[in-house]
């Protein structure tokens, strides 16, 4: 990658969004959770691209002082201040001078460069997904947070479904009795990026459909398991359409640079199984000739529950020998929600309190490398082993 060309892929994500002040004197001293409530954080973002403006919008509904943008691309500066009346910088550790806490957004590739300068400043950070474009560089800013001062979230807002939440509240509450087994879907029928963007060059990215949508699947079943140890992952991920002359699709996000400015996956099949026969079924994918669907089950030993990330619907299924033996459908309607707007609010809160609210690093680790072991596993055609393997 040329130079400008890597500068350009470093600033304004332009992420698709599917459907589917401090009392220092302005030094730029992180404040501590004692001094302060989530309210007066400064917050930065780093990324102006559609997601970095998504971040910034439910920032400033929040109430939270919205102080600055970072990104190396002028006319994506340039918009931003327009937009939203603050400073705007080309270099980041100008707006750490400014701020308490950042909200990182851009490529995958540079997630690391940003989030390890935030840490050694102790500042706060809510890391989009994924945690970084490799295993090792998220193993990086893994080890660079252990010594950091400041609360460090990644950006895997699916938790905040309220869906979600009601399963989860009720896993805890023993009423699934020892949940076993996640059937994890995050399947388009046609909607691969804009080929060409950054999402469909392996440098930048890190992968395709899998390291895009599915690290969302995988955090969700691994958050709804209680996140046990990983012992072996198997997969195969395909690159069956986005290459193609001939892709057909009615809209892409993004600009169509053709088949040549597509290297990764645009879907990928695993079956990961954990500790206590605890498993994982996984299927994504940008394009793929079947219905769509964002559906998800989640088998206990009492109940089960499924669930949609699109539509918010929720059933509870079980059984009952309490009289005849039944069986017992339960539909359950709750209020939709906004899932970036409640993981802000899970993240200052956790600013507050000092403990993490959201996915922590850790965990976003642990998505991390079972991706690559599904990349691996793809590779050599059997399944990986990481029941030996250093977290």
């Amino acid at each position: 990658m040329a130079a400008d060309d890597a500068g350009a892929e470093r600033g304004a994500d332009d992420e698709e969004i599917p459907e589917d002040e401090a009392e220092d004197g302005g030094t730029g001293t992180p404040m501590t959770a004692t001094e302060t409530d989530p309210q007066s954080v400064r917050t930065g973002i780093i990324g102006l691209g559609n997601i970095g403006h998504h971040h910034a919008d439910r920032l400033v509904e929040h109430g939270v002082p919205l102080v600055g943008g970072m990104d190396v691309d002028a006319g994506a500066r340039e918009r931003f201040a327009t937009h939203y009346d603050v400073e705007v910088y080309d270099d980041h550790r100008d707006l750490f001078d400014a701020v308490d806490a950042v909200v990182i957004t851009t490529p995958n590739r540079f997630h690391e460069e940003y989030a390890v300068d935030a840490f050694e400043r102790d500042l706060h950070v809510l890391l989009e997904k994924p945690l970084a474009h490799s295993v090792e560089s998220a193993r990086r800013i893994a080890d660079a947070v252990v010594d950091a001062d400041g609360v460090c979230m990644v950006g895997f807002n699916n938790r905040f479904l309220n869906a979600v939440r009601l399963v989860r509240n009720r896993i805890d509450r023993g009423e699934f009795g020892e949940v076993t087994h996640v059937e994890a879907n995050y399947v388009r029928r046609r909607g691969v990026p804009g080929r060409g963007s950054w999402f469909t060059r392996r440098e930048v990215s890190g992968g395709g459909a899998l390291i895009d949508l599915g690290v969302h699947a995988i955090d969700l079943a691994m958050y709804l398991l209680d996140y046990p140890a990983v012992e072996d992952v198997s997969g195969v991920a395909r690159s069956e359409f986005g290459a193609r002359d001939d892709y057909a699709y009615l809209e892409m996000w993004g600009d169509d640079q053709g088949p040549g400015a597509f290297d990764v996956d645009d879907s990928a099949s695993a079956f990961i199984r954990c500790a206590g026969d605890r498993t994982v079924s996984l299927e994504v994918a940008w394009a793929t000739n079947r219905p769509p669907t964002h559906e998800f089950v989640v088998r206990g030993t009492e109940a089960a529950a499924r669930f949609d990330l699109l539509t918010n619907e929720l059933t509870i299924y079980s059984a009952s020998a309490d009289g005849p033996d039944h069986m017992l459908d339960t539909s359950i309607e709750t209020a939709e929600n906004d899932t970036h707007a409640d993981e802000q609010a899970a993240f200052f809160d956790a600013i507050a309190d000092g403990r993490c609210g959201g996915s922590t690093v850790e965990e976003g680790l642990t998505v991390q490398r079972i991706v690559d072991a599904i990349y691996r596993s793809s590779e050599r055609g059997g399944a990986v082993s990481l029941g030996d393997e250093s977290p």
